[in-house]
């Protein structure tokens, strides 16, 4: 069976596992949030790596490829959320300061305020890393965003694999995506130590539905539920043109969907940091208010 059918029978049977159970977390609106995991960024930041941090990338294909990619899909990806004011989660990885690239300066001139968040620093993934390497990484993110006036609250393992919160926490992150899958995503953020799990809810994978998709928005709706949706640049096609199709057969009209929502006052947009922002304030007010007064 090929990816794109596995695709729209994930979407098919998220969307009758989000009708069967109610999510755990509510808001006086419904969320979707977005969160792009930007895992190379650049291709002279594969070329000067020398092909040695290849396997941490990718099972196929080279850092420069998924950096030439990326650097082409990202801007027209930015340009479409742009274009309807829609702020997100760009999940950069740290070397990427290493090198002179326009990603960050794009999303840093962008007209909306968009959420960056980190995704390593070689994109090594956090449960095969010491505690003395994974706070190395973190280190060396914090000293690389720093060039760049930004100082990242969310944060994005790579291949999704959990590791070493209390670093997190000691480097100042507010956030970040947990691991999920079929059966583990779900519509909730969630407070783990002092920081806040914004759950993956869905995955748009190389092949959606936008009728699955917008299902899937009005579930979240009904509960006034959070949707965290997250992708890679790359899984939108290996060229500006396959890149441009997808945001315009899938992206643009999910993304029109939720913006009726939104004009209904029926749902926001938001960014991993913004939810967890949100919640951190909620839980304040119930801890600090028990009666509501």
């Amino acid at each position: 069976m090929s990816k794109n059918y596995l695709s729209v029978i994930s979407q098919a049977l998220h969307y009758v596992s989000f009708s069967c159970k109610k999510p755990a977390t509510r808001f006086d609106k419904a969320a979707l949030i977005f969160s792009i995991d930007v895992d190379v960024g650049s291709q002279r930041l594969g070329e000067k790596n020398g092909g040695k941090n290849n396997h941490n990338v990718h099972d196929y294909l080279s850092e420069s490829v998924i950096g030439r990619v990326e650097e082409q899909a990202v801007p027209l990806l930015l340009q479409a959320f742009n274009d309807l004011g829609v702020p997100v989660t760009f999940a950069l990885r740290g070397q990427l300061a290493e090198v002179e690239n326009s990603i960050i300066a794009l999303i840093l001139r962008s007209p909306v305020k968009h959420d960056i968040g980190a995704h390593g620093y070689y994109h090594r993934t956090f449960t095969t890393l010491s505690r003395v390497e994974a706070e190395k990484e973190l280190e060396m993110i914090s000293e690389g965003m720093k060039k760049f006036g930004i100082k990242p609250r969310s944060f994005v393992f790579p291949k999704n694999r959990v590791a070493h919160l209390s670093l997190l926490e000691k480097w100042g992150y507010l956030c970040f995506r947990a691991y999920g899958d079929l059966l583990r995503d779900g519509m909730f953020v969630k407070k783990c130590r002092n920081l806040y799990d914004v759950h993956p809810g869905l995955y748009l994978g190389k092949c959606s539905n936008p009728i699955f998709l917008n299902k899937i928005i009005n579930i979240a709706v009904k509960y006034r539920a959070p949707l965290h949706v997250w992708f890679h640049p790359w899984d939108f096609g290996n060229s500006p043109k396959a890149v441009n199709m997808k945001i315009v057969k899938v992206l643009q009209p999910f993304l029109k969907h939720a913006k009726q929502e939104q004009d209904n006052d029926t749902l926001e947009f938001e960014t991993m940091r913004s939810i967890a922002e949100k919640t951190a304030r909620a839980r304040w007010q119930q801890c600090g208010n028990p009666l509501g007064f």
